[in-house]
């Protein structure tokens, strides 16, 4: 700030401040009508967990006409105690986002083009028989998620068993 003088930094502090302080408190009528608009109108709390890991933190969700439009904790719930990680603070952020895939994508010719969830089902199932039939069994790892609850776990070790594999893990070792 090469000449500037701490009397001169404080007095263009001050005026900035002045400034500041008047344009806040400018223009701040309101008419009748927009004071009367209620932003909550419509917005309906839902209690729900997050999804992020198998904790299970309270989120309460406030949902307007279907859409979840904002979230807050939930103070009462006995495993948060009214606080979230850094994860299940951007939570919302994961199921609004644009990148977010909502059906099944296949690509070809390097092109992705939606397809069926019955066709995505029927070729991964069909290119899992062929590995299985040509390498053999222990040739797939079946890989779990923190997302999944003791009863999920439980199905999907039943899946790797029937598929012929104890090839199974936790995705937090990786």
């Amino acid at each position: 700030m090469g000449n500037l003088s701490r009397r001169s930094f404080l007095k263009m502090g001050a005026i900035g401040a002045g400034a500041g302080a008047s344009l806040a408190f400018a223009n701040t009528k309101v008419s009748k009508e927009e004071s009367m608009i209620d932003p909550n109108e419509g917005v309906k709390r839902v209690k729900t967990i997050c999804s992020i890991c198998s904790a299970g933190c309270g989120i309460i969700a406030e949902v307007k006409d279907g859409v979840w439009i904002r979230q807050d904790v939930a103070q009462d719930h006995p495993i948060s105690a009214g606080s979230h990680c850094c994860k299940g603070v951007d939570q919302i952020d994961l199921v609004k986002s644009k990148m977010r895939l909502k059906y099944p994508l296949k690509r070809e010719g390097g092109q992705w083009k939606r397809i069926s969830y019955e066709q995505a089902i029927n070729e991964i199932s069909e290119k899992m028989l062929k590995m299985r039939e040509k390498y053999g069994p222990d040739s797939m790892m079946f890989l779990g998620s923190a997302k999944m609850n003791s009863q999920q776990a439980y199905y999907w070790r039943k899946f790797a068993a029937f598929y012929g594999t104890n090839n199974i893990d936790h995705v937090a070792r990786i």
